[in-house]
């Protein structure tokens, strides 16, 4: 057996890195393409060593085509004083992303169909895009648009739409087979912490906990493939390029929104009954007084592409608060002070714990199986007999020893006993060490 998780890490400073790498990514401007999706992986590069892939402008990816490369440099609405009443350089979430260039004076009549907000948030800057349809335009808060006076404006967009590439990150641990967990995050979104620079915290720290098991010689069962992608095209990029890659993955996660302090939420998977469908939902049974199960459905995130019918990945998504569920949503309100190191830190023990599943999960068979084996004469049993409340670990090996026939996997024991898979693995290896247990 291998130990993913360990009850004794000490995930506070593994937090406090999570959020220092949150805070790094914070102040670039990232989209489907472009500088900001480069620099944002070259940061993750400083930590792992992923490999950056780019895709030319104008690759056919299925029914899409790459699109052209968008950077930008400066933008801002300034009145006639001068005075830059929009400004880019205090909040990349003004920008419409992915604007075209514009240098134009205009009345305030003119800009208001450029203009987005929030009213219903009136202090918040929305976050809105326009990938595929050349426009451009600025986002601020209600607040900010009903100040502005009648006046002459000076609009500036100073970017560019030019053939160039879609840049992705990839991360391969090679386990004992080459049946994959796949762990995808996207990496478009510029300043929004929850949503999701959280789920690229998270994804670079799960691959180097699971490396650092493997480093320290545990046999891995499955080989881990980690994508840092932009939302949509990106998951569609690598599944066109992939196909035969594709067929490999046995399990896999969509990390989005876990830094946040909501309660859990899980997504399953388009097969709905897979086993990381099962290991997800037990492992917060296990560990949370209430949690979101959510039935698969085709929106949200890049979990409706590797579910797509084509692949029918058993891929779910795994998070806090889920998409559009809560205020801050897209919005500057998903900001530095909404999501915590301890926050991104319990999400990724809950990760932990689910791939400890997914790599613990063998079915057994009882060596011993007419009657119960006498367990105190292993040194398995305590030595007062006739108690009311058996200690839980003593219950484990019970339940084991009961259902171990060859047709009950340990998540399927744990799911009948309502006990943490954790207790469930640790009891069965030492019936294992003892010779009452063999793998089927």
């Amino acid at each position: 057996m291998i130990n993913i998780y360990s009850p004794a890490t000490d995930f506070k400073p593994i937090g406090d890195q999570m959020y220092a790498l949150v805070s790094t990514l914070f102040p670039i401007c990232r989209s489907i393409t472009g500088n900001g999706v480069r620099e944002t992986l070259s940061h993750v590069q400083k930590l792992l060593p992923i490999t950056v892939h780019e895709v030319p402008t104008g690759t056919p990816v299925f029914d899409w085509t790459v699109p052209k490369e968008w950077n930008i440099k400066d933008a801002y609405v300034a009145n006639s004083q001068g005075e830059r009443v929009i400004d880019f350089k205090k909040s990349n979430l003004h920008v419409l992303n992915y604007s075209t260039p514009v240098n134009q004076k205009m009345s305030l009549e003119e800009l208001r169909p450029h203009l987005m907000t929030l009213p219903e948030h009136p202090d918040r800057i929305p976050y809105r895009t326009s990938y595929y349809q050349e426009k451009w335009g600025f986002c601020l808060s209600q607040n900010q648009l009903d100040a502005l006076p009648e006046d002459d404006y000076h609009v500036v967009i100073d970017s560019s739409l030019e053939a160039g590439s879609l840049s992705y990150g990839e991360y391969v641990i090679v386990g004992e087979t080459s049946d994959e967990v796949l762990i995808s995050c996207h990496t478009c979104h510029p300043s929004l912490c929850n949503d999701n620079l959280s789920g690229i915290a998270l994804a670079t720290f799960l691959a180097r906990q699971i490396e650092q098991v493997k480093a320290e010689g545990g046999k891995l069962r499955y080989t881990y493939r980690f994508l840092f992608i932009p939302g949509t095209i990106g998951s569609i990029t690598w599944l066109a390029r992939n196909q035969t890659n594709a067929k490999r993955i046995q399990h896999g996660l969509v990390v989005v929104c876990v830094g946040d302090a909501g309660k859990f939420s899980y997504k399953t998977s388009r097969q709905g009954d897979a086993l990381i469908d099962h290991a997800a939902k037990h492992v917060l049974t296990s560990e949370r007084e209430s949690f979101n199960l959510i039935d698969f459905f085709p929106y949200g995130y890049d979990e409706r592409q590797y579910c797509s019918p084509g692949f029918n990945l058993a891929v779910g998504s795994l998070s806090r608060s889920t998409h559009g569920k809560f205020p801050e949503y897209h919005s500057s309100g998903d900001n530095l002070s909404f999501v915590t190191g301890a926050q991104i830190a319990e999400s990724l023990e809950v990760y932990l714990k689910v791939i400890d599943v997914l790599e613990n999960n063998h079915t057994y068979i009882n060596q011993n199986p007419h009657c119960e084996p006498q367990l105190g004469k292993r040194g398995l049993y305590g030595n007062v007999g006739a108690t009311v409340h058996r200690p839980t670990f003593e219950m484990a090996l019970l339940w084991i020893l009961n259902l171990s026939d060859g047709s009950h996997s340990l998540l399927d024991i744990a799911k009948r006993a309502k006990m943490p898979f954790e207790t469930i693995k640790q009891a069965a290896k030492a019936l294992q060490d003892s010779g009452l247990l063999k793998q089927a």
